[in-house]
């Protein structure tokens, strides 16, 4: 039985205890080969877990030159479809003064298979150290292929969700048993009026930090179905994300996850040769760059040390801060989404690189007004503050002049409107300011992604003909019965027809199952579970409609942005309705 105790008790945490420091010593070894994915449960966990094929999305191609754009080259490079950067709306680049990046799965690109084995095994450790729930948790097991971004986990259910754009839940499990078209209908629905699917029932899965705690929620719903006795009576599947989530806070609390990132950041962080170019070259083509992180300053020096290294000289010196010459301004500690409030009154404070000492830095920074005429802050770090501090320290006149780098473009900034929508003057300023920033999306699980679409032509067109038989078949069957229900014919006509309309439907039959088992096998060659990133079944996936709807640009690495001019005009793609694939053969 599970005894609960005041998550205020929980906080009182104590040093790595001997299975998390196990996992830390075993991991070195078996990083390099993919994680085990037998089942957490001896009956709960079914073989779903072990099938799984996650695009990796720490697999990217290693910068072992760092060559970037602007590189001398005899030739004009190419550039691989999986390293484009691909346009949702126009963005002129000569109309942008500043350019930031978050550091987290942006500038620091982590290795799925190490770091989100960590923060898997250090929740679930606080989960039975702090939380009380039983030891046998500590023996599961973590497959970082199995989930996929773009999920939603339904909290009072227990069941984890893949949409299409229109809200339609295509695919669906309850813990690791996926559910059946009935089960679907019953509690989802199939019209078009349906549940939201947010906060508070519901949870994104849009971050890949999340997918370690997405897993185990789906363990936990497993193991409470197939063990009632061992959880608390009154205890539901809501409680237990919560629990989830509560173990994740603690986990970030006491440092565990960046204190052993900082300790061996090369087991945890993928190298990127590029990255210093790429921001050279962007200082060099007139622009400001800065960093906006959530990260402290202690963790985020020892990380950007890491990844600007092979550029540095005594990067051992813990006193090296010599990667700050490559941005404007550094703000650490920016809490976003609240640092895209504009009336956010978090003060702001200079950081001392070298003692981590803080400043009141509030009354060294100008109005919007008199920035013009006061000197850029020189290489500073800051903790805190908000989007208005930001503009003042970049001096820049308009925020459209300004382009963002993230992983999480709809958490970190734009979802923030969700929280600035009350009517109020002060919130809808903000809202006005957070809407103009430009935006660049990373989403590593792109480029693998794309590159098995460039191999699945053949077969989309194979889906295509087999759909357009369907239709025509289902087209001749329609004809057949209104002539025999409406029509004035000879038994011998009526005769002909039926036996026609018996052979229409035994091809009709066949047709569909060819199309079901075609369109399965394109599905899970992307994802044995849950398919491609972008689709669900036909339609663009919900995660494709957020990544549309609020990205002006996406690639799959940072460094995709220094293979292009710093002043190059990115243009979308013409846009297509249904009737025109067909007009214009497509």
């Amino acid at each position: 039985m599970l005894s609960r105790r005041p998550l205020a008790a929980a906080l009182r945490l104590a040093p790595l205890s001997p299975p998390l420091l196990l996992f830390f010593a075993s991991s070195s070894s078996s990083s390099s080969s993919p994680a085990s994915c037998s089942s957490p449960t001896a009956s709960a966990s079914a073989p779903r877990g072990c099938s799984a094929l996650r695009m990796d999305s720490g697999a990217v191609e290693p910068a072992s030159t760092g060559a970037i754009w602007s590189t001398p080259s005899v030739e004009p490079r190419s550039i691989s479809i999986g390293k484009q950067i691909f346009c949702n709306r126009s963005l002129n680049m000569r109309n942008i003064t500043a350019v930031g990046f978050d550091m987290d799965y942006t500038l620091a690109q982590y290795k799925p298979e190490t770091f989100e084995a960590l923060a898997y095994h250090g929740t679930i450790e606080k989960l039975v150290k702090d939380l009380n729930y039983p030891e046998e948790l500590l023996t599961w097991q973590f497959d970082w292929k199995y989930m996929v971004r773009g999920l939603v986990l339904d909290k009072k259910r227990g069941n984890i969700l893949k949409m299409d754009r229109h809200k339609y839940v295509k695919v669906a499990y309850h813990g690791f048993r996926e559910m059946s078209k009935e089960e679907k209908v019953a509690a989802y629905g199939s019209t078009l009026i349906r549940d939201s699917f947010d906060e508070p029932d519901y949870a994104l899965i849009d971050t890949l930090f999340s997918l370690g705690e997405a897993y185990l929620f789906a363990q936990l719903v497993d193991f409470m179905d197939s063990n009632p006795a061992k959880v608390p009576s009154g205890t539901d599947y809501a409680h237990m994300y919560r629990d989830v989530r509560s173990a994740v806070d603690l986990c970030h609390r006491d440092g565990t996850l960046k204190r052993m990132v900082a300790k061996e950041p090369s087991r945890y962080i993928n190298e990127d040769l590029a990255i210093v170019p790429m921001l050279q070259m962007l200082r060099k083509s007139g622009r400001s760059t800065f960093l906006v992180t959530n990260s402290l300053w202690d963790y985020t020096d020892v990380v950007m040390n890491y990844l600007c290294g092979p550029y540095m000289s005594d990067v051992s010196s813990s006193h090296n801060h010599k990667w700050l010459e490559y941005f404007d301004v550094v703000i650490t500690g920016s809490s976003k989404p609240s640092f895209f409030h504009d009336d956010n009154r978090t003060g702001l404070f200079e950081v001392e690189p070298d003692s981590g000492k803080l400043l009141n830095a509030d009354l060294q920074i100008g109005s919007p007004r008199s920035s013009q005429h006061q000197p850029k802050p020189i290489h500073k770090v800051y903790q805190g503050g908000n989007v208005g501090h930001l503009h003042r320290l970049l001096s820049v006149a308009s925020s459209s002049q300004i382009l963002y780098v993230g992983d999480h473009i709809y958490g970190d900034i734009l979802r923030s409107k969700k929280v600035l929508g009350k009517n109020t003057h002060a919130n809808l300023r903000a809202c006005l300011i957070n809407s103009s920033w430009r935006t660049m999306l990373v989403i590593p699980e792109l480029e693998q992604e794309v590159k098995l679409q460039s191999e699945s032509k053949s077969t989309r067109k194979e889906l295509r003909h087999l759909r357009m038989e369907r239709d025509s078949v289902e087209d001749t069957i329609h004809r057949l019965e209104w002539s025999l229900q409406f029509e004035d014919l000879t038994e011998n006509e009526k005769g002909k027809l039926l036996s026609e309309h018996d052979n229409l439907l035994q091809k009709l039959k066949g047709i569909r199952c060819l199309l079901r088992d075609a369109q399965m096998q394109h599905h899970q060659k992307f994802h044995k579970v849950w398919g491609q990133l972008m689709k669900t079944g036909y339609q663009n996936s919900r995660f494709a409609h957020q990544v549309e709807r609020f990205a002006c640009l996406y690639c799959s690495q940072v460094t995709d942005f220094g293979l292009y001019s710093p002043n190059k005009y990115y243009r979308p793609s013409e846009d297509y309705m249904p009737h025109e694939f067909d007009v214009l053969g497509l």
